[in-house]
């Protein structure tokens, strides 16, 4: 069948990130991922985003032991992975070093394909992470960061999807992060990528907006080689549309995807019961929400501004923050909304609105973002903002983890004898703060399991994050502010080809 569309089902990544604040431990992932192996998916995407640092930081476990545990299950599933780029699975840039060192370690551990995107759509930041990931054997997976705005069209994707071709792409990705893609756009820019860059296109959408399996339809109609969809009981809201329903719409058509329906069933029934495990970390955002369509807020982005605004008792300035936010990006030179910069023009937002004076407070992270150190903006910033973040300063004109000495030899002195592989000092360098305390409760024998000192660390974390918080809104008389309310502290498989 020529046409066949294949399924990446996202529900140990990005469904229990979107739905269940990353909370999602690995014991219940082993309950389905033998079943999911059965399927016959093209990829199921387990790792990346915001798992690695959670995993650490909320459930006191290891990411790599998920990894290597998830590949042992799945041995005839690609497994796939949402890289962000020069910042890995961070919320900053890191040197080149920490970025192959993690590539190679990555593929090492079993991850086939890597989804590689950065948050301002710069090549620049992408183009070594592809590299990477290209030696070691991996997939590469070029993501276009999709985005509306008067300096974004489907022109501007496509050439896009030819630069990230002669980068070595084996096949592009259109992420569509906040739902924002309408059906008909879809068609057009998977019809123009199948056309004029010529590799597989994969089409990652959420239903935040109410239109995705729509989207995922059309996508289909034009050529789509891949869709990305959830379980039935790990969708809609802000997770992905429901692999069930897509799959008998397509069935008996020139896209039958030939997946079985009762197998599938069988995996929702499953993950029915352990998302009632989880009840306490519900997002709570509607099943449909229509402000993304006229604010471009991502879900995840809404419910961090529900809870910021909750602990300041300012529930009332929700309607004014989301105001706040296309304005605030309009003069951030259009930056997609996706981590880190939905959390740079959240934080933004947040102040202008709470302070009752627009860029009276300015985050550290806007003024870097401003300075260059995040990558170039879509569009020239606002001369005026970009005065009264940084004043005369230039901002920077290279790629910005040039910037950045190599810190390879650095995290490895400085986490000493606590690491016990490469893998260990991977976790160090990228988030110390985290990876730390992780490795100190190991060696002591409570490992990853011990679900009171993981309690423990969570409740400080929290308790902290939000005397900090507090105390930045509070800092109205200063110039800027550190802390802001957005704080963001050769395998071989199955019988392979697109087709």
């Amino acid at each position: 069948m020529p046409n066949k569309v294949m399924i990446c089902d996202t529900i140990l990544r990005d469904a229990h990130q979107s739905l269940l604040a990353t909370r999602m431990r690995t014991e219940d992932m082993t309950r389905i991922a033998q079943q999911m192996d059965k399927i016959g998916y093209w990829s199921a995407e387990v790792w990346g985003g915001a798992t690695f640092d959670s995993a650490m930081r909320f459930l006191g476990e290891d990411p790599w032991e998920r990894l290597r545990t998830l590949r042992k299950l799945m041995p005839n599933t690609r497994l796939q992975m949402l890289l962000r780029g020069q910042n890995v699975v961070g919320y900053k840039h890191y040197p080149d070093d920490i970025l192959e060192h993690f590539i190679a370690a990555t593929r090492r551990n079993g991850l086939d394909v890597f989804r590689i995107f950065d948050a301002l759509n710069d090549l620049r930041n992408m183009a070594p992470a592809m590299k990477y990931a290209k030696q070691v054997g991996g997939h590469v997976q070029g993501a276009i960061s999709y985005t509306i705005s008067p300096v974004h069209e489907i022109s501007t994707f496509v050439q896009m999807g030819k630069d990230l071709a002669n980068l070595g792409a084996d096949s592009i990705c259109i992420k569509d992060m906040a739902g924002l893609i309408t059906p008909y756009a879809a068609y057009e820019l998977v019809a123009a990528l199948k056309k004029e860059v010529g590799l597989p296109v994969q089409l990652h959408t959420h239903y935040t907006s109410g239109m995705g399996t729509a989207v995922l339809l059309k996508a289909v109609e034009a050529g789509v080689d891949v869709i990305d969809t959830a379980i039935s009981s790990m969708s809609l809201s802000t997770s992905q549309p429901p692999t069930e329903t897509l799959v008998a719409i397509l069935k008996g058509t020139e896209y039958d995807t030939g997946l079985d329906l009762g197998a599938l069933a069988e995996i929702s029934r499953s993950m029915t019961d352990i998302r009632k495990k989880y009840a306490a970390f519900e997002a709570g955002v509607a099943a449909v929400d229509v402000n993304v369509l006229q604010f471009q807020v991502p879900g995840g982005m809404l419910s961090n501004l529900v809870s910021q605004l909750r602990q300041q008792n300012a529930m009332d300035k929700y309607y004014d923050v989301l105001d706040e936010i296309p304005r605030v990006r309009k003069e951030l030179g259009y930056p997609p909304l996706v981590t880190p910069s939905s959390q740079i023009v959240g934080t933004q937002a947040t102040f202008n609105v709470l302070m009752g004076e627009r860029y009276k407070v300015i985050p550290e992270e806007v003024k870097q973002y401003i300075r260059g150190y995040y990558g170039k903006a879509p569009a020239p910033i606002d001369p005026e903002v970009q005065r009264k973040a940084i004043g005369d300063e230039q901002p920077i004109t290279c790629r910005p983890a040039d910037m950045l000495s190599p810190g390879w030899e650095k995290a490895k002195n400085e986490i000493g004898e606590l690491a016990k592989s490469e893998e260990d000092v991977i976790s160090y360098a990228l988030f110390p703060q985290i990876a730390r305390p992780f490795l100190e409760r190991r060696a002591k024998g409570l490992g990853g399991k011990e679900e009171t000192a993981a309690a423990i660390a969570v409740a400080i974390f929290k308790q902290q994050e939000e005397k900090e918080t507090l105390k930045a809104i509070k800092a109205a008389a200063g110039p800027a502010v550190g802390v802001s309310p957005w704080k963001i502290s050769g395998r071989r498989f199955g019988q392979g080809g697109w087709r």
